[in-house]
C-alpha cells in the first residue's frame, strides 16, 4: 500500500502525543508543561484506528478479488515488522534493570507471548507497560485474518454488519459490567488499568472503527469515493466526536467515559482518518519531510522512548528544567528511536521484503510451470 501523507501526519501526531503523556509518568518535563500531556493517552487509539484500516485493507483486498488467503505470508510479514525491534528493547529491559523507567518488570515470557496486557500487576511492575498496546495489536493480527476469511466465504452483508455492531455493543456492555463490579468491590490493585484499560477485549473500538473503513473501501468503493469527496465534513464530524469523547473523559476513570467514550473517540478518529486519506483535503496533501520521518520512526520511538526519558532524567542535573529539559528529552528520544530504527527495525524490514520477493518469484515460476504442463497434457 502506498504511503499517504495525511496518514503519516496522523501517525506522527499520535506518537508525539503518547510520548508527551508518558514523559510525566517517568518524571519528565515538569509542571510547566503539564498542559501538553492532558489526554495524551488518546494517541494510542489513533494508532488502533490506523492499524485497523491499513491491515484491514491489506488483508481484505485480495479476499474481495477472490484470491486464496495467504496466512503464512501475512504472519511472516507481521513478525518481521514487529519482532526484531521489540525483542531488542525487551532484552534491554530484562538485562539492565537500572535502565528501566521503573524498577518492577513483569516476567519476560509475558512480553514474549504478548500476554502482559492480560496478566500485569501494574502497581508493582509498571516497567515497559506501554507494550500493552502492542499486545492488543498482535491479538488483532492473529485473529482478524481468520475472522475476515470466514466472513468472506459467507459473503453476507447482514452478518458482517451485525458482527461489527455486536462487537461495539458488547464492548460497551463489558466495560460497564467490569466498572460496576470493580467500583463496588474496590479490589486492592490497579483495577482500572488491569481490568479496563489494558485488556484486549475492552479495547477493540479503535481497531473495529478502522476495519469498518477498510470494509467500505474494499467492498463498497462507490461509498468510499463519496467519503473521499467530502473531507471537510469528515474532519468536522471527527473533531466534534473527539471533543465530545474527551469531554466525557474529563473523569478518565468514570463510568460514562469507559462505557461509551471509547467508541465515540474511535468514531471521531475514523473521521480524521477519512479526511487525512482524501487527496482533496489539506491534511491529506501535506507532505512534510520531518512528519514523514517521524511517522517512519514511530514504532521504534514507541518502543524505546521510556528508556531514553529515564536516561535523560538520570543524566541531567536537577537544575536543568523547563524548556531545556524539554529540548533534551526531544533530541534524545529522536536519536534513540532513529538508532533503533536504522540499526534493527529497517534491516529486518529489508530482509522481509527480499524474502517476500523471492517467495513470490518462486511461486509464480511454479505456477507457470504447472500451467504449461497442464497445457501440454491437454494437447
Amino acid at each position: 500500500m502506498n504511503r499517504l501523507p495525511g496518514l503519516d501526519l496522523l501517525r506522527a501526531l499520535a506518537v508525539t502525543w503518547v510520548m508527551l503523556f508518558h514523559s510525566f509518568l517517568v518524571g519528565g518535563l515538569g509542571d510547566d508543561f503539564a498542559w501538553l500531556s492532558r489526554f495524551g493517552w488518546a494517541g494510542v487509539d489513533m494508532f488502533f484506528v490506523l492499524s485497523g484500516f491499513l491491515i484491514g485493507t491489506q488483508w481484505l483486498k485480495p479476499l474481495a478479488a477472490g484470491e486464496a488467503p495467504r496466512f503464512r505470508a501475512f504472519y511472516a510479514r507481521r513478525a518481521w515488522r514487529v519482532l526484531p525491534a521489540f525483542l531488542v528493547v525487551l532484552a534491554v529491559y530484562v538485562a539492565f534493570p537500572a535502565w528501566r523507567e521503573a524498577p518492577g518488570l513483569q516476567p519476560w515470557w509475558q512480553f514474549a507471548t504478548f500476554t502482559v496486557n492480560l496478566l500485569i500487576d501494574y502497581a508493582r511492575h509498571p516497567a515497559f507497560s506501554h507494550a500493552w498496546s502492542l499486545c492488543v495489536e498482535e491479538h488483532f493480527y492473529l485473529l482478524f485474518p481468520l475472522l475476515a476469511w470466514g466472513l468472506a466465504r459467507r459473503r453476507s452483508v447482514v452478518l458482517t454488519v451485525s458482527l461489527c455492531a455486536g462487537l461495539a455493543m458488547a464492548g460497551v456492555a463489558l466495560r460497564t459490567g467490569i466498572w460496576l463490579h470493580d467500583d463496588a468491590t474496590s479490589p486492592d490493585r490497579a483495577w482500572y488499568v488491569e481490568d479496563l484499560y489494558y485488556p484486549t477485549w475492552t479495547r477493540l473500538d479503535g481497531l473495529l472503527a478502522g476495519v469498518v473503513l477498510a470494509l467500505i473501501k474494499v467492498y463498497r468503493p462507490q461509498h468510499w469515493a463519496r467519503l473521499m469527496a467530502r473531507p471537510a465534513a469528515a474532519l468536522l464530524l471527527g473533531v466534534t466526536l473527539i471533543t465530545a469523547a474527551l469531554w466525557l473523559f474529563r473523569d478518565r476513570t468514570g463510568l460514562p467515559a469507559n462505557a461509551v467514550g471509547w467508541p465515540l473517540l474511535s468514531a471521531g478518529m475514523a473521521g480524521l482518518l477519512v479526511a487525512a486519506a482524501s487527496p482533496r483535503s489539506g491534511i491529506g496533501r501535506w507532505s512534510l519531510p520531518s512528519v514523514g520521518w517521524v511517522a517512519t520512526l514511530s514504532y521504534s520511538l514507541y518502543l524505546s522512548h521510556k528508556l531514553v526519558m529515564h536516561a535523560v532524567d538520570q543524566a541531567l542535573p536537577t537544575s536543568v528544567n523547563g524548556g531545556w529539559r524539554f529540548v533534551a528529552h526531544g533530541v534524545a528520544i529522536l536519536a534513540g528511536g532513529a538508532a533503533l530504527h536504522y540499526l534493527v527495525e529497517r534491516p529486518g524490514l529489508k530482509y522481509r521484503d527480499r524474502t517476500s520477493a523471492a517467495t513470490a518469484t518462486a511461486t509464480a515460476t511454479a505456477s507457470a510451470g504447472a500451467t504449461a504442463r497442464s497445457a501440454r497434457s491437454a494437447a
